[in-house]
């Protein structure tokens, strides 16, 4: 089983200050990994269009094992919506291997 990323994206939400929301993807390759997330964003906003406050708009945050990835369900190539807090739990998982 391949690992995955945890990927931040910037989501404009009713043309707001952006907020990053970070996303589970189990896609061992980062590109394709931010791909998926950014796709999975538009769900939720407007993806910023350009860096704010020095985040970029799409960032491969850390990789997963995984074992993180099988805790938290995903099949080869799901994306799963973590929410907008930083997502400290997996975080530590990232690091297990």
């Amino acid at each position: 089983m391949a690992g995955g990323w945890l990927v931040g994206v910037l989501v404009e939400i009713d043309h707001a200050v952006p907020l990053r929301h970070f996303y589970a993807v189990a896609q061992d390759d980062q590109a394709r990994a931010e791909w998926a997330a950014a796709d999975r964003a538009l769900g939720a906003g407007v993806i910023a269009s350009s860096p704010h406050g020095g985040v970029e708009p799409v960032e491969g945050m850390c990789r997963l094992s995984p074992a993180a990835i099988k805790s938290m369900g995903l099949a080869a190539g799901q994306v799963k919506a973590l929410g907008w807090k930083w997502p400290r739990r997996w975080l530590l998982l990232a690091g297990q291997a």
